[in-house]
């Protein structure tokens, strides 16, 4: 399930103010849905867009970028043929995910983004990228995002609530109470939130219908993947 995300608008604005000059690095933890809202952007925002997941591409599509960057005319063309398809030009975009798991499609950034054919979006692990920076000349044609879990209006928006915060807003800004009912009813929410937390995927399970302990079940197996990252 894909949920509203307020990284979204972030994605807009560097749409429409970039216009090409940039590509944009979404960063953030595992599992905070970098690669889904990037992928629903593309499809959205774009008339075509071409994924590659360097966690899965194939040894030749990566040696694209060791030996073709000197001529973009033939690593397009070959990028093109080893994936089975095209892209229209400036009216698509191009998505490096993980790219923390080939730092060589990090540097190219510099000369693809000059080159000017295709938007580029790059998501990749916030601990991952900051182990595997150390070597590699970072492009200044990059701009950086951080993306964070789901917060409480995200979190309440994926449950179908679009009048909670609104009400909250306006009582802050008004410095006016809501009572008694109102408050009991909001602090249930939130309570549950604390409970199921902001990774979408937990999220998901609730609105699923999942049980609390199939949720805390989903919450250990994400915490084991940041261990890992850690070692």
């Amino acid at each position: 399930m894909t949920f509203k995300r307020k990284i979204y608008a972030d994605l807009s604005d560097w749409k429409r103010i970039s216009n090409g000059r940039t590509a944009i690095l979404l960063e953030g933890a595992r599992r905070v849905g970098k690669s889904t809202i990037v992928e629903e952007f593309a499809r959205n925002e774009y008339e075509d867009y071409l994924l590659l997941d360097f966690a899965l591409e194939s040894p030749e599509v990566k040696s694209l970028f060791e030996n073709k960057l000197n001529n973009l005319d033939a690593f397009y063309r070959d990028l093109f043929l080893l994936k089975g398809r095209s892209l229209p030009k400036r009216h698509a975009v191009i998505i490096f995910d993980e790219v923390q798991l080939f730092f060589q499609a990090r540097q190219a950034i510099k000369y693809l983004v000059k080159d000017g054919r295709y938007d580029f979006i790059e998501t990749g692990s916030l601990i991952s990228i900051k182990n595997k920076t150390t070597d590699i000349l970072l492009p200044s044609e990059e701009y950086r995002v951080k993306m964070h879990p789901m917060d409480f209006e995200e979190f309440l928006w994926a449950t179908g609530d679009q009048v909670t915060m609104p009400a909250i807003r306006e009582a802050f800004s008004k410095m006016t109470a809501l009572g008694n009912a109102i408050h009991r009813k909001i602090m249930e929410k939130f309570r549950q939130y604390m409970a199921v937390g902001g990774m979408p995927q937990a999220v998901n399970a609730l609105v699923k219908g999942d049980t609390y302990e199939q949720i805390d079940f989903i919450k250990r197996a994400i915490l084991s993947l940041y261990e890992d990252d850690l070692h």
